[in-house]
């Protein structure tokens, strides 16, 4: 019994002392996501969606929760065998709405916030893509995918049923977009309806089209986001996007504008920002009814012009750009209750800030600076919003609109952050191209030793007008890296956002040129300022504009004992004929290949092929109709033919990122045992 007992003390000891293993796969997809808060009317509750992977199913599911603004109670407030998202609450704050796929087509239903069975609402004939409440609470704006010549939904649906007992899949195609990210284009479009519930005279069954005929997409995101369809305060207007202009120039403008429609289905939708050629999104309109806030870029066929916030005045329709002096790019909006400020988030030098907008002005001012920040919303006398970091996943949290008394409302995954053994990251600057400073992340291996050297894994963000900073990535998370044993590096080469717009253009036509400059000196600076990176032992690893830039660096320099390139182009001016989105290369490159092929020739991987000698993974997804796969293949079939130690990871039933749970971790098990393979010598 003593030997036992000495022994079991033994083991307690070593377990106690026993370092805490770094962040894995495992745990990433163990990890709850928190979706963006929506406030009750009184400002003391939200409601949101929470994502859990099923891990068996191979996908995530999403139910509602409820918390209070003060910090208390946490509510699991739905469960559902498959997808409660989209939440809203009713103006009397008696009811939450919510978009469900429990019944196996989504639709709206509803549930008491102080709990009870959820009920359905509307019980339509075709899928919902989401919907918005009225303020009165008596009708919804619905957004659903119809056969535009459709003159009712069970029209559609009855369509929809023909067309999938057909023993003919054959499509066919008169013009451009045939297909766009990861779907072919089958002639529905998604259209603005009116419900209104049978107590008041409408159809549980059927709603009211108010953009009938309409030929192009309101553009309504995944699970519900409505963002770009709104109801005014009076209930009297509609407004939404839409795609413009001639349907077969679509595939090469970015021309989007916001229309305004009366919301009791009479007149024709009207055309506010018309005289603006770019995109024009996020309709909001202000709590007093007098302005119509939207985002708008002024360069069109540029889809990473800076997004400005401009007013429309509903009186006058007179759109004024309110944010020409502010340098940055805004995001998702949210007006003050007194119509006199506009809340949105940027990326700002390697964070994600929420700003405060004057509304008269134009002036800003950041509210909450440092780390991954975003979907600010109005709660009483305070902003409840979503924040994460490299080390945290997505939690709410509340802040006084000077940026003060910052609280933590939700707690989903203290426990398993808890017990991970995190990598210390800091941000580090360097002379870059052009002479200019560039920013970057530096990030050590968990349970780091000081004075041990560890291998490189350098990591290439995409875009390529993007930034990899302080945020907690599903796909390519900097710390399941540093979990792996590497310590990591990235840079926010010329192109990134957050660093103000001409930062941005610097990329623009200059591919190969300042970006590869810009990561070449960033990885030496890294090396020079912190002792324990090797450089010796470095693996390279980019997807979408980061793949392009892999195949580029594999004809530049042999640096790199590994490479990874994930979805990636090797020869632009090909990809310009496989792509969908053409305003993309054309504005990228300048113009079109036959009318500019210089822009193409200048940084073509596919002229350094016969430099490539580092080995390297390949991985595509088969649904990636951005960067279609036959890129990937031609990019292994020229390291397989040239002899270069290679191999090709192939997800058929993947776009341009890998989601599903079970492909994520083979994913990961796939690159962690490329880059070992080299980097982990000696």
């Amino acid at each position: 019994m003593k030997r036992l007992t000495i022994l079991t003390a033994v083991a307690l000891s070593a377990t106690a002392t026993a370092a805490p293993k770094g962040l894995t796969i495992d745990d990433m997809l163990a990890m709850q996501r928190v979706g963006a808060p929506v406030v009750s009317p009184d400002g003391k509750r939200v409601v949101f969606a929470v994502r859990n992977t099923d891990f068996d199913a191979n996908k995530g599911r999403y139910d509602l929760w409820m918390a209070n603004i003060d910090g208390g109670s946490v509510t699991h407030l739905t469960t559902s065998p498959d997808n409660d998202t989209d939440p809203a609450w009713s103006r009397d704050g008696n009811w939450v709405y919510f978009l469900s796929t429990r019944t196996g087509s989504a639709q709206v239903w509803r549930i008491s916030p102080n709990g009870g069975e959820a009920e359905q609402v509307t019980h339509l004939p075709v899928d919902l893509n989401g919907f918005t409440l009225f303020p009165d609470g008596k009708h919804m704006a619905l957004a659903a995918d119809v056969w535009p010549d459709a003159k009712t939904l069970a029209e559609s649906a009855k369509r929809d049923k023909h067309e999938a007992k057909s023993k003919v899949k054959a499509q066919v195609y008169d013009q451009l977009l045939f297909r766009h990210w990861d779907q072919w284009e089958d002639g529905k479009y998604s259209h603005v309806f009116l419900w209104t519930p049978p107590e008041l005279g409408g159809k549980a069954d059927d709603a009211k089209d108010l953009t009938p005929g309409q030929v192009t997409d309101t553009p309504v995101h995944p699970f519900g986001d409505m963002s770009q369809v709104q109801v005014s305060p009076d209930n009297k207007w509609i407004a939404f996007v839409a795609r413009v202009g001639n349907l077969r120039e679509q595939a090469w403008t970015t021309n989007t504008d916001v229309f305004l429609v009366a919301a009791n289905g009479t007149g024709k939708p009207v055309d506010l920002t018309v005289a603006n050629k770019a995109y024009d999104d996020d309709p909001k309109f202000s709590p007093d009814g007098k302005y119509l806030a939207i985002t708008m870029m002024k360069r069109g066929g540029f889809e990473s012009d800076r997004k400005r916030i401009a007013l429309i005045d509903l009186a006058s329709r007179q759109v004024r750009d309110v944010t020409e002096s502010w340098d940055r790019s805004a995001g998702e909006l949210e007006w003050a209750a007194d119509s006199k400020t506009i809340y949105t988030s940027s990326d700002n030098v390697g964070q994600h800030s929420i700003f405060a907008i004057d509304a008269a002005s134009g002036a800003a001012r950041v509210i909450v600076d440092k780390g991954t920040n975003e979907n600010a919303r109005v709660a009483g006398d305070r902003l409840v919003f979503a924040r994460d970091t490299l080390r945290m996943p997505t939690e709410l949290f509340t802040v006084r609109p000077d940026g003060s008394e910052q609280h933590q409302i939700t707690h989903f995954n203290d426990a398993r952050v808890r017990n991970i053994a995190w990598g210390d990251y800091e941000q580090f600057t360097f002379k870059g191209a052009k002479g200019e400073t560039v920013y970057g992340y530096a990030v050590k291996p968990a349970n780091f030793v000081n004075g041990t050297k560890y291998p490189i894994a350098f990591l290439i963000h995409g875009g390529p007008q993007g930034s990899f900073g302080d945020h907690f990535h599903y796909r390519w998370n900097p710390e399941v890296f540093a979990g792996h044993g590497y310590g990591v590096v990235m840079i926010d080469f010329h192109g990134s956002t957050g660093y103000g717009q001409a930062f941005t253009d610097a990329i623009s036509g200059d591919w190969g040129g300042a970006p590869y400059d810009d990561l070449m000196a960033g990885l030496d600076a890294a090396v020079a300022k912190y002792s324990w990176l090797d450089g010796s032992r470095a693996a390279a690893l980019g997807a979408s504009f980061g793949g392009y830039m892999i195949n580029w660096i594999n004809g530049k320099t042999d640096r790199f004992k590994a490479l990874v390139v994930h979805d990636g182009n090797n020869d632009e001016r090909a990809a310009y004929f496989m792509t969908e989105e053409l305003w993309f290369p054309e504005w990228e490159h300048g113009g079109i290949p036959w009318d500019k092929p210089e822009g193409y020739a200048k940084h073509e991987p596919i002229d350094l092929m016969k430099n490539w000698k580092t080995p390297t993974l390949v991985v595509h997804g088969g649904l990636d109709y951005r960067i279609p796969d036959t890129a990937g293949m031609a990019t292994f079939t020229a390291l397989q033919r040239k002899g270069v130690p290679s191999r090709f990871l192939y997800f058929p039933d993947e776009n341009h990122w890998v989601v599903k749970p079970q492909n994520s971790k083979l994913w990961h098990d796939e690159v962690f045992a490329w880059i070992d393979k080299y980097t982990k010598k000696r």
